[in-house]
C-alpha cells in the first residue's frame, strides 16, 4: 500500500476522541508482517499501542495520535470529514494533517527501512507508539504507556512526534521543544460588607491589585538560545455578588505561566508565593502543572532529520519551540533527544482539513531517511 492507500483508510474511520474506530487495529495489521510485537496498553477506555521490533541497542520510536477532533457543521465541510476526497491534488478529510498523514507515512517509512536492514543494523530497535487520547484529555494516553515503559525499565534513545509542524512548506519548521504550562486559581479574601460603610469593609479586589500590577511587570527569566522568556497572563477575574452596593467578600483569579526550561515550577511558584506574601494578602492558591517543559538542543536527531529534509526537498529547516503542548511532554521523561516533525499545520482542527497528495511520499521519505541516519551511528 502507498502512503496515500493507508492515510485514506486511516482517514475513513471517524476516530473522534477518544475512540480510536479501529484504526490501531489497521496501522498493527501493517506492522504484524514487518516483525513487530503489538501490545495493548489500553486505560479508562482510550486506546493505546506500543509496537516495538528489535529488542536491543539503541531504540527509535515514532509517537503518534490517530484520535482526531470534532468536525464541527458537517454542513459546511466541502465533502464528508471521514470520506477521504482528492480534489486538485489535495486530499481532505478530518485528520488529513494532524495526524493520520504521518503515521501512514511512518509505517511506509519503516517498512522500506526493514527491506534494506543490514545484519550490522540489526542491533538497533524500531518502536510506535500510538493513543487515541491525544486530542482531548491526555490522561489515559500516552502518559499511561510512558508509565507502564518507565515500570519495566524501558527507555527510548530518539523519538519523533508526527504532529504537523510546517507552516508553508513540508520541511520548513521542526519542533525541537515545546513550553511548560502552569496555571493557578488565586483565591484573594477580603470581608464582604456595604459599599456606603467602608471602614466595616476589607476590599479584595483593592487589595489584590497592587499584587497583580507586580505579577504582570515581573520578568520572570531572560528565556535561552531555543526560548522566549517565559510569560504570565491571566485568564480570568471575577468578584462580587452582582448587586452594585456590595464590597466583595472574595476576589478569583486565573493566571498561567507559559515557562521555558530557563525557570522550574518550584522556581516560579516559590516567587509568586513571596510576591503575595511581601503584600501581605490573605489567600488560597491551588496550582496545576498542565505541562513541563522539554528541550532537544541540536545534536544527532535534529542534524538527521534536518539533513533528510534537504537530501528530499532542499528546504531548510528552523527549529522552534512554539505553540502549545504536545504528548512529547510525557515521551521526554525517558526519551533524551525527541522532536516534534509532520506536514504543513494550516489547515489542522479546520473545516476542509488537507493535505497535498505530493507531500505524502516525501514525508515518509524524510522520516525513512532520519531513522536510516540513526541506525547507521
Amino acid at each position: 500500500m502507498s502512503v496515500l492507500d493507508k492515510v485514506q483508510a486511516l482517514i475513513a474511520r471517524p476516530s473522534v476522541t477518544p475512540d480510536d474506530a479501529g484504526c490501531l487495529e489497521l496501522v498493527g495489521s501493517w506492522l504484524a508482517p514487518l516483525g513487530f510485537t503489538l501490545e495493548r496498553i489500553d486505560a479508562g477506555g482510550v486506546s493505546n499501542l506500543w509496537a516495538r521490533q528489535g529488542t536491543t541497542g539503541r531504540l527509535i520510536c515514532f509517537a503518534g495520535h490517530t484520535d482526531v477532533v470534532p468536525t464541527g457543521p458537517l454542513e459546511k465541510w466541502t465533502s464528508p470529514p471521514f470520506e477521504p476526497t482528492i480534489r486538485d491534488g489535495v486530499l481532505y478529510g478530518r485528520g488529513a494533517a494532524d495526524m493520520k498523514s504521518s503515521i501512514a507515512a511512518c509505517v511506509t517509512a519503516m517498512e522500506n527501512l526493514i527491506r534494506r536492514r543490514t545484519t550490522s543494523a540489526d542491533s538497533h530497535s524500531l518502536a510506535l507508539l500510538l493513543t487515541s487520547d491525544e486530542e482531548g484529555d491526555a490522561i489515559d494516553g500516552t502518559v499511561r504507556v510512558v508509565e507502564a515503559l518507565k515500570a519495566r525499565g524501558e527507555t527510548i534513545d530518539f523519538c519523533i512526534v508526527g504532529e504537523p509542524t510546517c507552516v508553508a512548506t513540508l520541511g520548513d519548521t521542526m519542533k525541537n521543544g515545546r513550553r511548560g504550562s502552569l496555571s493557578a486559581k488565586l483565591t484573594v479574601r477580603g470581608v464582604q460588607g456595604h459599599v456606603a460603610y467602608p471602614e466595616q469593609v476589607r476590599n479584595p479586589v483593592h487589595q489584590a491589585a497592587p499584587a497583580l500590577a507586580e505579577l504582570t511587570a515581573t520578568r520572570w527569566d531572560e528565556g535561552n538560545d531555543y526560548f522566549p522568556p517565559t510569560s504570565f497572563q491571566i485568564s480570568n477575574a471575577h468578584a462580587g455578588t452582582g448587586a452594585g452596593n456590595v464590597v466583595p467578600g472574595t476576589f478569583v483569579i486565573d493566571f498561567n505561566f507559559r515557562f521555558s526550561t530557563a525557570s522550574t515550577v518550584e522556581g516560579l511558584q516559590a516567587r509568586v508565593h513571596a510576591l503575595l506574601d511581601r503584600h501581605e494578602l490573605e489567600y488560597d492558591i491551588a496550582w496545576t502543572l498542565g505541562a513541563k517543559p522539554f528541550l532537544t538542543p541540536r545534536g544527532e536527531l535534529c542534524d538527521a532529520l534536518t539533513a533528510a529534509v534537504a537530501t528530499t526537498n532542499g528546504v531548510p529547516t528552523q527549529l522552534s519551540t512554539t505553540g502549545g503542548t504536545s504528548d512529547g511532554r510525557f515521551i521526554a521523561d525517558i526519551c533524551p533527544q525527541l522532536v516534534e516533525f509532520g506536514p504543513v499545520n494550516a489547515s489542522i482542527h479546520k473545516i476542509d482539513e488537507c493535505i497535498a497528495v505530493a507531500d505524502l511520499e516525501p514525508l515518509a521519505r524524510i522520516y525513512e531517511l532520519t531513522f536510516e541516519k540513526l541506525l547507521s551511528q
